[in-house]
């Protein structure tokens, strides 16, 4: 498998020149106490976040106000996908000591909302599933008020069995993303199927209508306008309640290329449409990620289903 940490040598040869970066998603470097408080609580309880793993841009402002997506099942991915920062490889054993040290950490820092996310581990015989249930477990014991948001792979080939143990151990807000338009898998997410993931979705939905369901998707792959309003359909089509669109941007010159630079005036126009289309919750901008806000959104999205429920229930009623 290709190791995406340790790119090739290319001897001499001058590497392609990194794109330049508009000025709206350019972000300041991480100084801050509560970035470096966060940092050395994840290292002394051995646990890994998305939030370096993947290279998020928004890791400074989040980390100062003590917010940090923990990723379990360590740090080396089964997969190896062309947007992704993380490492691919055989990952190491899975950590038994992982659920009691994520629910430490949301105690420590005050979290009102968590959100869990992993690697593929196709090589595990129920995908990684298992230990998202034990993590929802430890942080319901530890930590009850905390509302949890979990972000899965595709589980392929275990989706359903998956889905069902972990829908039972109910989390709040279960994310899968669908990460870009069905054309572009083939180079861009080669090692899963766009409609299995829209599948996982409905399973969700089947299983618990109540658990709050969010998908995303990355622009500036080469998608065409069309294709991302069909997306946004599919995942309507499955009862998706909450989407986030954000900009790609390359990790490393070995990954996928940054087609486009989208505009803040185009994710509006694509947040715009997406609340036409009926979503609950939509979060379109540049900087957006999957956990970006998530909190914040979550209390928004919970909100806007009472006012959907008591709408109509009262249309219902007169």
């Amino acid at each position: 498998m290709n190791d995406l940490s340790n790119p090739p040598s290319h001897g001499d040869a001058p590497r392609p020149p990194r794109q330049r970066k508009p000025d709206w998603i350019r972000v300041r470097a991480p100084v801050s106490e509560g970035y470096n408080e966060t940092r050395k609580l994840m290292r002394e309880l051995n646990l890994n976040t998305v939030c370096e793993e993947a290279a998020c841009p928004n890791i400074g402002e989040c980390w100062t106000k003590k917010h940090a997506t923990v990723m379990i099942l360590g740090d080396v991915c089964t997969r190896a996908c062309a947007f992704c920062n993380v490492k691919t490889g055989m990952p190491r054993p899975v950590d038994p000591l992982e659920p009691e040290h994520t629910a430490i950490a949301a105690a420590k820092m005050g979290l009102e909302h968590i959100v869990i996310t992993s690697v593929d581990r196709d090589d595990l015989p129920d995908g990684g599933a298992g230990q998202f249930v034990k993590v929802i477990e430890a942080l319901r014991r530890n930590t009850p008020d905390t509302t949890i948001e979990i972000l899965t792979p595709d589980f392929r080939g275990k989706m359903r069995a998956a889905v069902e143990a972990i829908c039972e151990a109910g989390p709040d807000v279960y994310n899968h993303n669908l990460e870009t338009v069905p054309r572009l898998y083939p180079t861009i997410r080669p090692g899963a199927r766009y409609y299995a993931s829209l599948r996982l979705l409905e399973e969700v939905k089947r299983h618990d209508p109540m658990i709050f369901t969010k998908s995303g998707v990355m622009l500036g792959l080469g998608e065409q306008r069309l294709e991302v309003h069909q997306v946004m359909d599919d995942m309507r089509s499955a009862e998706v309640d909450f989407i986030t669109m954000g900009q790609y941007l390359q990790p490393t010159p070995k990954h996928a290329k940054v087609d486009e630079f989208v505009t803040p005036k185009a994710f509006d126009a694509y947040g715009s449409i997406a609340r036409a289309k009926g979503f609950l919750q939509v979060a379109s901008s540049p900087l957006t990620r999957s956990s970006y806000h998530a909190g914040d959104d979550f209390a928004e999205m919970k909100a806007a289903r009472a006012e959907r429920l008591a709408k109509q229930a009262a249309k219902k009623n007169a």
